[in-house]
């Protein structure tokens, strides 16, 4: 168990590549069933139960149909993947604070607690990048992908010149 422990810390940066693609992964089949499974009797629905002129309904609908598909697909490849989570991220601050709040904590769809993970998710992603596994890696760099030179140590306290 301690050589699987050792060789797992040594891969750090693999495990967050598989988390984002399997994030993209879930967000663009999100995406792609919002597209095709959404029948105009939803989007009725959709439109009253918002109590918002059709048209921004409508446009908010779209935007997360192709949030969801096409930044979910750009998390998987990991191609501008700090644009792609940051296009996700208000489309599930919506989710968490406004669409599955009511639903509080610990309810049968657990939709709250889903949501604020994905949300969290795509916060860091957003800020570490990517990864080695990614179009961002291999397109632009190793820093642009998340992952350059590693930041400076901290002093110690005490040390050098007095």
């Amino acid at each position: 168990m301690q050589r699987f422990i050792a060789w797992a810390e040594t891969r750090r940066e693999t495990w967050l590549d598989c988390i984002r693609i399997y994030l993209g992964l879930g967000l663009f089949a999100r995406g792609l069933l919002l597209i095709t499974n959404t029948s105009p009797g939803y989007f009725v629905d959709f439109f009253e139960r918002a109590g918002q002129s059709w048209l921004s309904t409508g446009i908010l609908l779209h935007y997360v149909m192709v949030a969801h598909f096409v930044g979910g697909f750009m998390l998987t490849i990991g191609f501008l993947t700090r644009i792609a989570a940051a296009v996700q991220i208000p489309v599930l601050f919506g989710a968490v604070f406004f669409v599955h709040r009511q639903d509080g904590l610990f309810a049968m769809g657990q939709s709250l607690e889903f949501s604020a993970l994905v949300l969290l998710l795509l916060v860091v992603f957003m800020i570490s990048g990517a990864g080695r596994l990614s179009l961002d890696h291999v397109t632009f760099g190793p820093s642009h992908a998340g992952h350059g030179a590693p930041p400076p140590a901290m002093p110690q306290v005490g040390s050098g010149p007095a």
